[in-house]
């Protein structure tokens, strides 16, 4: 079993910046993919960012050019570095490990809101 602790989240202005961590610990064998989902209330949850183990990334839309998922493979962590946070990046983000068993595992979510 895998354990994945958020942490990072909060209060911001529109504007703003946050950095979000999810750290995995437990049985860990190889991560292939770690990432963060969101959801806002009333909303399905949503794709933010995948990272790979080699390094490559994936935005939605939504985000791209604001939002940087970086990883730590040593420490088993991932980053999400959110800048220009706008109201609507309002949710509880969650973050995603898939490892090379194909087995997926979930945080516990954060909550970031984006608010004057």
């Amino acid at each position: 079993q895998v354990q994945l602790v958020e942490s990072g989240g909060g209060l911001v202005q529109p504007g703003g910046s946050l950095r979000l961590s999810c750290a995995a610990s437990g049985s860990i064998v190889s991560l292939v993919v770690m990432g963060w989902y969101r959801q806002a209330p009333g909303k399905e949850r949503e794709l933010v960012a995948t990272i790979r183990s080699g390094g490559v990334t994936s935005y939605a839309g939504s985000v791209k050019g604001r939002f940087t998922i970086s990883r730590d493979n040593g420490k088993n962590t991932v980053y999400l570095q959110m800048d220009s946070l706008k109201l609507d990046d309002t949710a509880v983000y969650y973050c995603n490990v898939e490892n090379v068993y194909w087995n997926t595992y979930w945080g516990q979510g954060t909550q970031v809101t984006v608010s004057s």
